[in-house]
Order: structure tokens, then C-alpha cells, then sequence
């Protein structure tokens, strides 16, 4: 055993390679189809900074699998992927040869799933996953607790199933309104043989996470640049693709993701229409070139079902503009003239794609 005390010189050229790795994330900006505004330019590189701030926390402070630790993956100001307005995201480090006890209570949040994911954002873009579960699922006891075990091998009762290659479990929480529904409670430890306490740190290990850290904030970059080039190419309308792309970046298979790029000259407004099939919720967002959902603290850049006026017959007009033009419900495009979206069918009998179209206010 190496002594942790014992002399090993200068790390400085490790500190240089994982900056020098970083900067490569940069290329996202200089691509031909990124957008050259000023407003894109500086929300790409805030983008870049809060992936950083992502990777070191997930692949440095959180990374030891045997003492997982759950944080959140996204919150008001870190953005991922569309990330929906509507929910809390939370994840852990684990992996697939470990066992892990879930506890809980379910409060008052109306949809919660569990995945168990295979990180592969640095290699080649995907998040596969290796097991899903999620309330409508679960046995519960009479004050609403629970508990889940995630493992490779079959458990009685609430089991979420894991594989070799997981890396990773994310909780996803979706609110109708986030101000008078409360959060589940949630922890996750490992139950399986193990180290009592966390080992101490070495160069190696130290220099392996930053790597990683690097390498998935170029690969995350990278696989939503690319995606919102893909939506660019038809714009003002719904891009159709299996979903399966989807939910292999991470995506929960109860969900229909309906992704768009919008592109509005001054004036012009972006209505949506659509009957709303029976399911369990649905919403609408606004995001950015870099699928950050927009400033949903302070303004009105999504709707949700129960936000929302209806038609007589039971559909939904949306109005996504610069101000309320008072027809349909408005969505604020908060100084963005063009960007990516997605509408969220949860559950629905039927994946209905929702009409777009462009008009003069």
C-alpha cells in the first residue's frame, strides 16, 4: 500500500491537461450552425460554466459509488437538455456490481420515477437505461413511506433493476405547481459489502475524476449542440424522430418529448394547438439554443396542464410571444427570437403531435 504521506511533486501539469481538456467544450460555440448573437454567444459560454460546475460535482464530490450521494442534477440556474421547469431532478453515482436500499415518503408530488442509467455522455452521447420505476408502480406503507432496493438481481417488493453498466440513478419529480405540492422525501444508500468509511484521496484518483469531468462536459455539449442543429433544419415544426433517441439520452420512457427549433422575426408569434388526449400531465417550454430551459423563476417561459384555460372542446391554444397578445395562453419568449422547445405528453393514450405555426401579431 502506498503511503498517502509520502512525496509525489507537482501536480501543475495534471491541473494544465484537465484545463486543456476543458477548453476543447469550446467548439460548441465556433460550429457553423451555432448562432453568432451576442445574446447566443454569451448564454453558450454560461452554458459551458454550469456544465463544468455539473461534472465536478457529479465525477469529483460525488462520485464514490459506495457512499452515493444525491444531488441536484439541475436546479434554477444549472440547465441540461431541456430540463422541464415543472420538475426536481436528483442523482446519484452508483454502480452496477453494488446493492442499494431507497427510502422515502411520497408527500404530495403527483408523478416521481426512478432510473437506473448508463452514463455515457462522454463517450457517445447516450444514458441508457438499465431499469425504471416509478410510483403507479410502487407498494407504499399507510403514511405513504416506501422503499426500494436497485440492484442486478431480482427483490421482492419495489425492485428498481440495475445492469453491469449502470452508472448512475436519477430521480425525476414532476409538480403541477411547485409552490402548494411538496417534494418526496428521499435517500439512498448502499447495502452491499463494502468500505466502512471513504478511502483517502490519491493523484490518481484525483486526476481520473477531473478527466472525466472534462470529458463529459464536452460530450454533454456536444450531443445537445448537435441536437438542436438537427431541430434547426425544420424549422417553426415538430422534429420527427423515434423516440428512442430520447430516452437514450436519458429520457423517461413514460414520456413523448416533442422537440422544435423556433425562429420569429420581430412580430411574429408561435401558436400551438392541440387536442389533449387522456394522460396524466403535460407541459410546454421555451428553451435556448443550447436547450437551457429560459428564466422560469421570474418569468412565464412554460405552461403546464393545470396552468392552462381550455377550449370548449377540451383543447389548448398556446401563444408563444414577446407579450401577451390576449388570445390563448400566453408563453413568454423572454428576448428570444429564435431557440429550441418541447412539449411533454406524460402517459397519454394517445402521442398526438400538436399543429405549429407562425404568425403576424
Amino acid at each position: 500500500m502506498s503511503d498517502p504521506q509520502a512525496s509525489v511533486g507537482s501536480l501543475d501539469g495534471v491541473w494544465r491537461r484537465f484545463c486543456a481538456e476543458l477548453a476543447e467544450a469550446g467548439a460548441v460555440l465556433a460550429r457553423p450552425a451555432t448562432p453568432a448573437t451576442a445574446l447566443d454567444q454569451a448564454e453558450g459560454l454560461r452554458y459551458l460554466s454550469r456544465l463544468t460546475r455539473t461534472a465536478l460535482n457529479m465525477l469529483v464530490d460525488s462520485a464514490d459509488p459506495d457512499f452515493p450521494r444525491l444531488f441536484l442534477l439541475c436546479d434554477d440556474k444549472i440547465k441540461i437538455g431541456a430540463d422541464n421547469p415543472d420538475n426536481l431532478y436528483q442523482q446519484c453515482v452508483v454502480r452496477g456490481d453494488r446493492e442499494y436500499r431507497i427510502t422515502g415518503k411520497r408527500n404530495s408530488v403527483p408523478y416521481f420515477s426512478i432510473g437506473s442509467k448508463a452514463n455515457r455522455y462522454a463517450i457517445d452521447g447516450t444514458m441508457a437505461s438499465t431499469g425504471e420505476i416509478e410510483f403507479a408502480q410502487m407498494e407504499f406503507g399507510p403514511d405513504g413511506t416506501f422503499e426500494i432496493i436497485a440492484s442486478r438481481d431480482p427483490r421482492p417488493g419495489n425492485w428498481l433493476p440495475m445492469a453491469d453498466d449502470t452508472t448512475l440513478l436519477i430521480v425525476r419529480q414532476t409538480f403541477d405547481d411547485k409552490k402548494t405540492q411538496f417534494a418526496a422525501d428521499i435517500a439512498v444508500e448502499r447495502i452491499s459489502a463494502g468500505p466502512a468509511v471513504p478511502a483517502l484521496l490519491t493523484p490518481e484518483t484525483i486526476e481520473q475524476q477531473l478527466m472525466a469531468a472534462a470529458a463529459w462536459t464536452r460530450g454533454t455539449a456536444s450531443t445537445f449542440a448537435t441536437w438542436a442543429e438537427w431541430f434547426k433544419a425544420t424549422p417553426n415544426s415538430f422534429y420527427d424522430a423515434p423516440q428512442e433517441i430520447f430516452w437514450k439520452a436519458g429520457g423517461d420512457p413514460n414520456i413523448w418529448y416533442g422537440h422544435f427549433y423556433y425562429e420569429l422575426k420581430p412580430g411574429e408569434a408561435l401558436v400551438i394547438e392541440t387536442p389533449v388526449p387522456e394522460c396524466r400531465m403535460w407541459n410546454l417550454q421555451i428553451d435556448d439554443w443550447w436547450m437551457e430551459s429560459l428564466d422560469h423563476v421570474h418569468q412565464k417561459v412554460w405552461v403546464n396542464n393545470s396552468m392552462v384555460k381550455y377550449e370548449p372542446d377540451g383543447s389548448v391554444v398556446l401563444v408563444c410571444a414577446d407579450a401577451d397578445p390576449g388570445f390563448g395562453n400566453w408563453v413568454d419568449l423572454a428576448g428570444h427570437r429564435s431557440g429550441t422547445g418541447l412539449w411533454r405528453w406524460f402517459n397519454a393514450a394517445e402521442n398526438l403531435v400538436p399543429k405549429m405555426r407562425v404568425v403576424m401579431l
